[in-house]
């Protein structure tokens, strides 16, 4: 795009923004929502879970240390669409390989700056998410909003059936195409900076996973086996893990029964762990409900508190439902953590199989790696299950 090409969003309720065009030249629809992170755009933009969303960036300037090839949690961006106050007029990095506009033209994603962020995300906090229409071609204000309000809402929508996998596989055991590079995190949970010296066997749903979950498990001790989001419960069987891995993912997670049916067969099989769409999975497997949440949580400085230890973590998450407490009270899980924003559903854990499963994304970590020990919680619940123990 022209650094002088006007462009325009457009909400459901009638508001028009307007703005310059940088990125692809087009005209897309979705829900927009809201990111308060200060950093990370290039993860956002890849994150599958933003499959269907104009993502809003609430930090002023955005584009400043471009992007690169290392730091996308997917193959190509996956948000519709990109809203920032100032897109940086220079890019800095000596690991930067593109710049973020170059990066979403080639990838066919429109963007808008100079639009006033602080009033639009306080619009969605008051009104909620709201259907959108983001174009960087010549549209009427009319046409915008008439394309917002056609577009279908996210309730209802399967969009995991876009994002998953289409065959099974092994991630790393092609480098090249699963970009499984080295991870170190932050310290070290088991003592020592080597993997653990067993490996226990994952089935992994990608229901949209970023590839940073898949470098995390592998770094704490899991050989990762990827399956599609709709692998019957026979096909996970057949390949005999040690475990389940559920991803994060995007759309209304009610809206996934053939996902509910695989994860309810095989709760009493497996140990389980869910992170964000694989914890409502869970939810819906044991008998619960979810419901839209006004304007969801996306960000990296959310506070969750587990009251079971007391212990209170930041955490990075990026959902629009959450967990009925009410749904899950008897049907066989207990709320570990809560939201100390709004008190919502933030953990569930079974009382008495080795499942379990957190709302957040906890192999992300924009500045506190607060959850890494969710993984080592994890693998020594394999471990015990193996030993007989549980």
């Amino acid at each position: 795009m022209t650094p002088t090409q006007h462009a325009a969003l457009a909400l459901e309720d009638g508001s028009v923004f307007r703005g310059m065009a940088f990125g692809a030249g087009a005209t897309i629809a979705g829900e927009c929502v809201f990111n308060t992170s200060m950093t990370g755009y290039q993860e956002i933009l890849t994150d599958p879970s933003y499959f269907g969303q104009i993502v809003t960036m609430t930090a002023a300037q955005i584009g400043n240390y471009g992007v690169n090839d290392e730091d996308a949690e997917a193959a190509a961006p996956k948000a519709s669409g990109f809203v920032v106050r100032e897109l940086s007029p220079a890019t800095s990095n000596w690991r930067s390989s593109s710049t973020l506009g170059d990066y979403l033209s080639a990838n066919g994603i429109p963007g808008i700056s100079e639009v006033d962020t602080r009033a639009l995300t306080k619009k969605l906090r008051v009104d909620g998410s709201m259907k959108c229409c983001l174009s960087t071609l010549p549209i009427s204000d009319e046409k915008a909003v008439a394309l917002a309000r056609a577009w279908t809402d996210m309730s209802g929508a399967d969009y995991v059936k876009d994002v998953t996998c289409r065959e099974p596989y092994i991630w790393g055991a092609d480098d090249p195409a699963n970009h499984n590079r080295p991870y170190v995190p932050v310290g070290t949970i088991f003592g020592t900076a080597a993997t653990p010296a067993r490996k226990f066997r994952v089935a992994a749903f990608d229901c949209g996973a970023k590839r940073t979950i898949y470098r995390k498990l592998v770094r704490h001790g899991f050989e990762v086996h990827v399956f599609p989001a709709a692998a019957t419960p026979e096909q996970i069987e057949e390949h005999r893990p040690d475990c389940v891995f559920l991803s994060n993912g995007p759309g209304d997670p009610a809206a996934l029964p053939y996902i509910h049916r695989t994860v309810t067969a095989l709760i009493p099989k497996f140990p389980i762990f869910g992170i964000c769409l694989g914890h409502q999975m869970i939810t819906h497997a044991l008998g619960g409900s979810t419901f839209k949440l006004k304007f969801g949580h996306r960000g990296g400085n959310q506070p969750v508190k587990n009251v079971e230890t007391g212990r209170v973590s930041i955490t990075a998450q990026n959902h629009g439902f959450a967990t009925d407490p009410a749904s899950v009270a008897n049907r066989g899980a207990i709320v570990t953590e809560y939201n100390l924003n709004d008190n919502t559903v933030e953990g569930l854990r079974h009382k008495e199989l080795p499942v379990f499963s957190v709302q957040y994304h906890p192999e992300a970590s924009p500045g506190p790696s607060d959850a890494d020990p969710l993984f080592v919680d994890f693998y020594r619940m394999v471990e015990s299950r193996m030993a007989g123990r549980i």
